[in-house]
């Protein structure tokens, strides 16, 4: 009720020479549609009595006539409460779902998923996918233009084990071996021969030499082109690998195709001129050979760009790739989704971007989550193979789903895994159980598919009539408020980055709707029209929120 909001904060400034933004909430449905605490805090403000306040405010307000008002009322200390005519009511149900373009024309990137070549995808790049796909959902319905972007490591040490222990593997450079490993089972494999490589880095002083030594002839292949040599055959059909199996994995998702790839390859040059012209400005510095980031002088910690060897390290691609963002968008917006573990990490390389391009670094927003564990728990480890891997997850819902007493679609099963993540507040620790998650009753995302499909069954059953002017009753004003929520709803999950908020609204919406349809007829009522239009909003409402949520909503269940 925007023009609400604007008429009191005008008759504030009037009144009491202040601005003050004013905040409309949902109190206690026997006070009103709507509340706002405004008197309390100009009368705190000015030391005056807030009933006082709230009785001019209130007197102002109807000396003024609104014709979406139908009753004021002052509660308590001096909370003012608003019942919103019918009429305004019933005609705002007819654009429910017409969220504000408030980010047209701005261009945002969002970065996730973010998987390395030459290791396996796992539950935290699972997690991170579904979520920056909805992300960038709802900045595209807030007006946005979004670039998709994912960010991966076909260059680093990871790489240089993995690329060890294959030339182990198949005894020696020879690239045809591979040929012999099943299409199927090429992630797996490579995932396992990172293992290995990780393992006799650390066991073995000579494997140790001979990995840095693959690692500095990976970075020359890139600096040389080399397509053909045995070991860059063995590297790029790897890599190729690695990017089909991502491909396969985001098609089984049904997430929004990512505009495009940018491997650390190809960022690497230009963050190694900025570390070279950064340490003639003295924003690096030289220590044992290697060029480091004294983060300690600004509340951070030192970081190494380029090692000792002469190796630019991910700090140094991740800046890399901070220049080709800004120089190729010049964003708006750019939203950065990672775990945890690396918040204090991107704290520094934003510093340091700042240098360079302080606008992009002002402009970048980095959300970071946590651990993701079936039941029981797993702690994630790539390096020592005990990984819980996005497979493990979509399988565990599979199997949950055939275990069920109805039967799941595909669909089903992505409903389930996807809102059994997106339900929670990014950032924390997530226990994501499968029966849970594919059940049909209880905070799901297949209840919210059945709820969807429910409803237009119950559509099937009217015949449609014109809509005339009607009253609310109050069986249905409860339902008429929750779906006109929607908007505002949409519009808080968007500002603050958080698919949260928009899936547990789905469930209220969805539990509001029960109570409505349990106490009041559909089919056959007297008010059979109007009750028929509260029923296609609800159902267009939670098409449209499943929809940004990544959820197909099914007619039928």
């Amino acid at each position: 009720m925007e023009d609400i909001q604007k008429q009191i904060e005008a008759i504030v400034e009037q009144l009491f020479g202040t601005k003050q933004d004013v905040v409309l909430t949902r109190p206690d449905p026997k006070f009103g549609d709507y509340a706002t605490n405004i008197a309390l805090q100009i009368a705190q403000k000015e030391g005056l009595n807030p009933r006082e306040v709230a009785e001019k405010i209130k007197e102002a307000i109807q000396n003024e006539a609104n014709h979406n008002i139908a009753e004021l009322t002052i509660a308590g200390p001096g909370f003012i409460n608003l019942k919103i005519n019918d009429a305004t009511l019933i005609e705002q149900l007819k654009s429910a779902t017409n969220v504000p373009k408030k980010l047209q024309g701005k261009v945002v990137l969002a970065e996730y998923s973010d998987p390395n070549p030459f290791k396996v995808l796992h539950a935290g790049h699972l997690y991170t996918t579904i979520v920056g796909d909805v992300v960038a959902r709802l900045l595209e319905e807030a007006g946005a233009k979004v670039h998709r972007l994912n960010f991966g490591g076909d260059l680093g040490l990871h790489v240089g084990m993995t690329m060890w222990a294959i030339c182990q593997f198949i005894g020696g450079e020879n690239p045809e071996e591979l040929s012999k490993v099943p299409e199927k089972d090429r992630l797996d494999w490579l995932s396992a021969r990172y293992v290995e490589g990780n393992d006799a880095y650390e066991d073995s002083e000579k494997s140790k030499a001979e990995i840095i030594a693959a690692n500095a002839r990976v970075y020359a292949l890139h600096a040389e082109s080399d397509k053909e040599s045995a070991f860059a055959q063995i590297y790029w059909t790897c890599r190729t690998w690695s990017y089909a199996g991502f491909d396969n994995l985001y098609q089984q998702l049904a997430i929004k195709p990512f505009e495009k790839y940018i491997p650390e390859s190809s960022v690497v040059e230009e963050g190694t001129r900025l570390v070279e012209e950064g340490v003639s400005k003295g924003v690096f510095v030289s220590s044992e050979g290697a060029i480091v980031f004294k983060g300690e002088d600004h509340g951070l910690h030192t970081r190494v760009f380029i090692n000792s060897q002469g190796i630019p390290l991910y700090e140094t691609k991740d800046l890399g790739l901070a220049s080709q963002k800004w120089n190729e968008y010049k964003f708006d917006i750019s939203v950065i989704i990672t775990a945890n573990e690396i918040s204090e990490y991107m704290k520094v390389v934003l510093k340091v971007v700042s240098n360079f391009y302080p606008e992009a670094a002002e402009r970048t927003r980095h959300l970071t989550h946590g651990i993701i564990k079936l039941p029981g728990g797993l702690k994630m480890s790539s390096r020592k193979g005990n990984i819980l891997r996005a497979s493990d997850i979509i399988d565990a819902a599979e199997q949950a789903s055939a275990q069920a007493e109805h039967g799941h679609t595909h669909d089903n099963v992505l409903a389930a895994i996807k809102y059994g993540f997106l339900k929670f507040r990014i950032g924390g620790d997530i226990v994501y159980d499968p029966a849970e998650a594919v059940a049909i009753e209880g905070n799901s995302g297949p209840y919210l598919q059945y709820a969807h499909a429910r409803a237009r069954s119950i559509l099937s059953k009217i015949n449609p009539v014109d809509n005339k002017f009607i009253d609310i009753e109050e069986g249905e004003r409860n339902l008429v408020n929750k779906l006109l929520d929607y908007k505002d709803v949409i519009t808080r999950a968007t500002t603050e980055l958080s698919p949260h908020i928009v899936a547990n609204y789905l469930y209220e919406l969805a539990q509001e709707f029960n109570r409505f349809y349990e106490n009041q007829r559909v089919v056959g009522d007297p008010r059979e029209s109007f009750r028929a239009q509260l029923v296609t909003t609800y159902a267009d409402v939670l098409e449209k929120g499943l929809d940004l949520l990544g959820i197909v909503a099914p007619n039928k269940m």
